[in-house]
Order: C-alpha cells, then sequence, then structure tokens
C-alpha cells in the first residue's frame, strides 16, 4: 500500500534539513500511540531510530534502519526502512523528500507498507493517512506555512 502526502513550506529545502533533527522527530509523534524515543542516531545512512509505541494494552518496538540519503542542488532525501516493526506490519519505506519550490520548499513524506493481510492494508490506510496529515501543521509551524 502506499500513500503520499506533501507539505508546502516557506523555508529554503537546506533550512529544512537542518531542522530534521531529534527535536522535530518528537514534534511529529502523534497523540496516540504514546510514542517513547529509544534511539535517534539522525537521517543519513546507517543511521537507526528506535521507538517503543504504548497502545494502552499492548507495548511493541519498532526500530527502523535509514538505508539511503542524499542532498544535492535541489533536494534532501533520506529512506527510512523498518527492521523491527509492530505485529500490525510486515514491512515499511518511508521516503522523506524536501524539495526546493522557488524561495520554499516541498516536504513530502511518500509510505510503502504491508500487513499480514491485504485487508488489514486496507483497513490501516486511513488511520496512517490520518497520523501522516497530522504532521502537516507541525512542518508548517516549524518552516514557516507558504
Amino acid at each position: 500500500m502506499n500513500l503520499k502526502l506533501e507539505t508546502r513550506v516557506k523555508m529554503d529545502f537546506l533550512s529544512v534539513k537542518s531542522g530534521f533533527d531529534r527535536h522535530l522527530f518528537e514534534q511529529l509523534n502523534p497523540p496516540f500511540p504514546r510514542v517513547k524515543l529509544l534511539r535517534f542516531d539522525g537521517s543519513r545512512t546507517g543511521d537507526v531510530v528506535s521507538l517503543h509505541l504504548d497502545f494502552l494494552f499492548f507495548k511493541q518496538k519498532w526500530t527502523s534502519l535509514i538505508s539511503e540519503d542524499r542532498t544535492d542542488e535541489s533536494e534532501f532525501f533520506f529512506v527510512d526502512q523498518g527492521k523491527e516493526l509492530p505485529f500490525f506490519l510486515k514491512e515499511w519505506k518511508h521516503t522523506h523528500r524536501v524539495i526546493q519550490r522557488d524561495q520554499q520548499s516541498l516536504i513530502v513524506d511518500d509510505i510503502q507498507f504491508k500487513t499480514p493481510f491485504i485487508w488489514m492494508d486496507y483497513l490501516l490506510y486511513p488511520l496512517m493517512w490520518m497520523q501522516f496529515a497530522a504532521r502537516k501543521p507541525v512542518y508548517q509551524r516549524l518552516f514557516g506555512k507558504a
């Protein structure tokens, strides 16, 4: 299943890139499930991000490896690939892109995920969409509304 959301912000892409840090990651956490950051190395190839998710009745660990990153004259991107996922996810690949657009930037969350069952993909899709749509106002608050 593929989910893609775009957010336009005021800052240039290199300024936005410098803001992709632990502080931003913590700001992007949803209200539910509660997330405890166990490890945050950064967004460069080989870095690891590990979370503890608290769903009230059960807890899950989520660990992603940054499998790729690149910066060129008009774009910064990195890919986080799920290595240890909650039971309801079988695969996870999240490409984070920040693309220069004139004096502004476009932040793109491009997510590919699979659950153990295809019907579950469709069930999870609206929940994932809500979780990532909630990032838009955070991006705009931190990087300026375009």
